[in-house]
This record gives C-alpha cells, structure tokens and sequence, in this order.
C-alpha cells in the first residue's frame, strides 16, 4: 500500500474538484443550449435540471474552496433568504408585487416552486465570486455582487413570464419594450440582493473575502450567463429589448471584471 504526503493528497483532492467543478459546467452549459431548442413540458424541466446543475455547482465549490462555513452562508442567505423572500413576496405583494407562478416549475412549499430559492443560490455564488475578483473593498464587492445578481434578472424574468412560468397581476409600470414586468419587481432584487450580500459577506467573514484560482470555473459561468443570455435573448426567445436591457446593466457588473482580468 502506497502512503501519499499529506500535502499530495491535498493537491489530488483539489485537482478533483477542479475537474467536478469544470464538468459541471459543461454539462450546464450543454443543458441550456438546448433549452431553445424544446419547447412545453421538455422546455420546463430543461428550466429545472439546469438549476439544479447550478445549484450543486455552486454549493459544492463554496465548501470545497472556502469551507464549510462558506457553504452553509451561502445556503442560509441564498436558499433559506431567497425561499423566505418569496413566501413573503407570493402571499403580500412585497417587495415584488403582486404575482404567482404556475404549476410548471415542480413542486411548491407556501406557493412557491422549491426550484426557485436554488436558483437565487446558483447565481449568487458567482456574483460574489466576480465581486471579489473585481475589488478589495468590502462595500464595493457588496455592492457590484449585488448589482450583479439583480440585473440578471433583467434576463429572468422576461423569459420566464413569456414561458408562462409566473406572472403579475398589474406589471405596470414596466420597462420600455419588456411588458408583463414590473419596474418594481427589479427594485426589490435589487434591495434583497444587497441584503443576501451583506449577510453573506457577515457569515462568511473572512473566508469569502480572498480570490482564487479554483474560482475560475465560477468566473467561466459568470460570463457564460451573461454573453449567452445576451445572446439568447436577441437571437433564439423573441426578446430584444430583455436583451438589451440585461445586456446595458449587467454588463456594468460583468464587463469591469473582464477588463480587470486581462491586466497582467
């Protein structure tokens, strides 16, 4: 039997979750090329196999990387915030309005799809990962995480009221050639992402705030998101002005970090 050196075994363990991690992604990215191309139900469970693949992506790196107290802020934040925000938000009309989703997302606790709080979690991860990445200062990762997160919602949204998934029931006023969603509606991601941030940040404390390089498939699903969405919407769903829209607000929180990167 071969005995390897502590430190050995620590490299293999990391090359391991280096090679899950860029796995994951590929199979995400394979997943949501195809979403255009099916359409009804086969269309919805594309939706949540890709949330779910996220979702694991997301969690796993955050423990594997950072800890698991890194892992467990992400999921008290993001999954248990995001399900609360939405009970809330489903049966008061706050902060989002007044909405509700339909049966296509799965099963629901309190009118919400279980689905949704894993997908709050799958992109949150990736927009503090590129926060930090972009910037020392504590405030201002905060603050371009939280951009981040809720500008993609400019590309959510949109394509998931046009799919039928959930709707409002006064989506006025709304943004110029994006009927069916409120103006409000991003106002309170907006609001409830700086909130998940700066809670994230609290719990994770110092173990969020260092840059890696096992990040960069993290980083990889940060700009993927951002130019596929981008395109997607331009392109294949019908949605130009979401694409244009996202393309604008998003691209203040992704762009910055691309740039940053490319500086020796």
């Amino acid at each position: 039997m071969t005995i390897f050196p502590k430190n050995q075994a620590a490299a293999g363990q990391r090359g391991g979750s280096r090679r899950r991690d860029w796995a994951l992604l590929a199979a995400l990215v394979l997943v949501q090329i195809a979403y255009p191309l099916t359409s009804g139900q086969t269309r919805a469970a594309t939706t949540v196999f890709t949330v779910l693949i996220g979702y694991f992506l997301s969690i796993t790196h955050a423990a594997t990387t950072r800890g698991p107290r890194a892992a467990f802020a992400l999921i008290a934040t993001a999954t248990i915030g995001g399900f609360a925000v939405e009970a809330i938000g489903v049966s008061t009309g706050f902060p989002f309005g007044t909405y509700d989703y339909s049966g296509e997302l799965g099963p629901k606790l309190l009118n919400v799809p279980l689905i949704i709080p894993l997908a709050w979690t799958w992109m949150a991860w990736p927009a503090w990962i590129a926060a930090i990445h972009l910037t020392n200062r504590t405030s201002l990762r905060i603050a371009a995480a939280a951009l981040g997160l809720a500008a993609w919602d400019l590309f959510l949204d949109p394509q998931m009221v046009a799919e039928g998934y959930w709707r409002w029931q006064d989506p006025t006023p709304a943004l110029p050639g994006v009927p069916g969603v409120p103006i409000g509606n991003y106002l309170g991601w907006l609001a409830f992402a700086v909130l998940l941030m700066i809670a994230l940040a609290a719990l994770g404390r110092d173990r969020l705030n260092s840059p890696m390089p096992a990040d960069a498939p993290i980083i990889a699903l940060w700009f993927w998101t951002y130019a596929s969405s981008v395109l997607a919407h331009a392109v294949f769903l019908g949605l130009p002005a979401s694409a244009a829209w996202g393309a604008a607000v998003m691209g203040a929180a992704v762009l910055p970090l691309a740039l940053r990167l490319r500086r020796p």
